[in-house]
């Protein structure tokens, strides 16, 4: 398959959950625009190397990659390391947490939240992947998908409860 055909089959149905993704994590439309389109430049020169799996996480990842890249470059303080966290201290990280807030709201409450944190709810409360896939994406093991799940919907309940919503 030529690496054109390759390219439209691989990327092109994952167009709206790279740029989601990028909105979120960055925060402007300008900037999620930007990235997306060096994301789509990368995964044409790399689409000779994907071996097969799934399309959907290999996607993300590059564009999860090259808007963590664009953040260190030009926010670095938007970067905020994680250590994994005890287990035991999550509750129920399959809850979603967009449910019990409106659109509006949930805007304003997910950018409060650290970029990683932010990142866990959108592919898994919006974009709907599994946790293996976010662990995918983000190359990290499923427990710390799992506590950044838990510590993002902590944040946001306790966000709802300081704001009004819900």
């Amino acid at each position: 398959m030529d690496p054109q055909a390759q390219f439209e089959q691989i990327v092109m149905p994952h167009l709206d959950a790279a740029y989601n993704l990028a909105r979120w994590l960055t925060g402007n439309h300008h900037d999620a625009e930007d990235i997306v389109q060096e994301a789509c430049v990368r995964a044409l020169r790399f689409a000779g190397g994907f071996r097969g799996g799934n399309s959907r996480s290999w996607v993300l990842a590059i564009v999860r990659n090259m808007t963590y890249t664009w953040l260190k470059k030009n926010r670095p303080e938007a970067i905020v390391s994680m250590d994994n966290e005890d287990l035991a201290e999550i509750a129920d990280p399959r809850a979603p947490a967009t449910d019990q807030i409106d659109a509006g709201f949930l805007r304003a409450a997910l950018g409060e939240l650290p970029v990683e944190f932010r990142e866990a709810i959108v592919l898994r409360d919006i974009e709907g992947l599994s946790y293996k896939e976010i662990a995918e994406v983000a190359n990290v093991p499923i427990g710390t998908v799992m506590s950044r799940l838990a510590r993002a919907r902590r944040q946001l309940q306790n966000y709802s409860g300081q704001k009004g919503g819900a």
